[in-house]
């Protein structure tokens, strides 16, 4: 799944670390969402929506495959 976390986080000026802390997740996992190695649980999702207060549709992406 795409997501637009990177670029959020980097245009409020906070390190993945910083962000990682805020979410109560380690830093490894920051990265691995902004480099689309890991899709969040859908309670990860909640709190990264809830940090930058928009809707978890506007930070990940959802393409469906095709078939």
């Amino acid at each position: 799944m795409k997501n637009r976390l990177e670029a959020l986080r980097k245009a409020q000026g906070i390190s993945q670390e910083e962000l990682a802390t805020a979410l109560e997740v380690s830093r490894q996992t920051i990265g691995s969402l902004e480099k689309g190695r890991y899709n969040p649980s859908i309670l990860l999702a909640f709190k990264i929506a809830r940090y930058f207060d928009r809707a978890i549709e506007d930070i990940f992406i959802y393409e469906e495959e095709s078939q």
